[in-house]
């Protein structure tokens, strides 16, 4: 499993609102470009699919998603079908803000189309690497945007 972990001059509520709106996502993160909620769904909650646009150079792809946990304002994951991937927020109140932490965590083999692509370099020499320096970008774009 993979942390990144910040405190934000911000109440968790504000956090919040930022870290469970897929369709912003692409604001924070370099390699997202945002979502859309599928299947009826129209926010956060338990059960609820996404499809979430994602760009590395000129290669682009989505990916189908499943909320697993949403427990504002607190907890909230989701699953990524194509590469067995579980993505989640932890949000703690701490004084004079919020305690906020990424994680990933493997949960299966990804698909062999998944396989193939990473194997290819196409998404960088190092993806695991990239993930998580990604990871720390993210969470430095969501805590500049709640302190505004």
């Amino acid at each position: 499993m993979d942390e990144v972990t910040t405190t934000i001059a911000a109440p968790p509520d504000t956090v919040w609102a930022l870290v469970t709106d897929i369709t912003r996502m692409g604001e924070w993160s370099p390699e997202n470009t945002g979502g859309r909620w599928s299947g009826g769904a129209t926010g956060p909650a338990p059960g609820a699919r996404f499809v979430g646009r994602n760009r590395n150079g000129w290669v682009r792809w989505s990916t189908h998603c499943r909320v697993v946990e949403c427990a504002a304002p607190s907890r909230f994951a989701f699953t990524v079908a194509e590469n067995a991937m579980t993505w989640g927020w932890r949000l703690e109140p701490v004084d004079g803000g919020t305690r906020l932490t990424q994680w990933r965590e493997r949960t299966a083999t990804p698909n062999v189309a998944v396989r193939a692509l990473v194997a290819s370099g196409l998404l960088g020499r190092d993806r695991e690497q990239l993930m998580v320096d990604g990871m720390h970008r993210t969470v430095a774009a969501v805590k500049a945007a709640a302190e505004r």
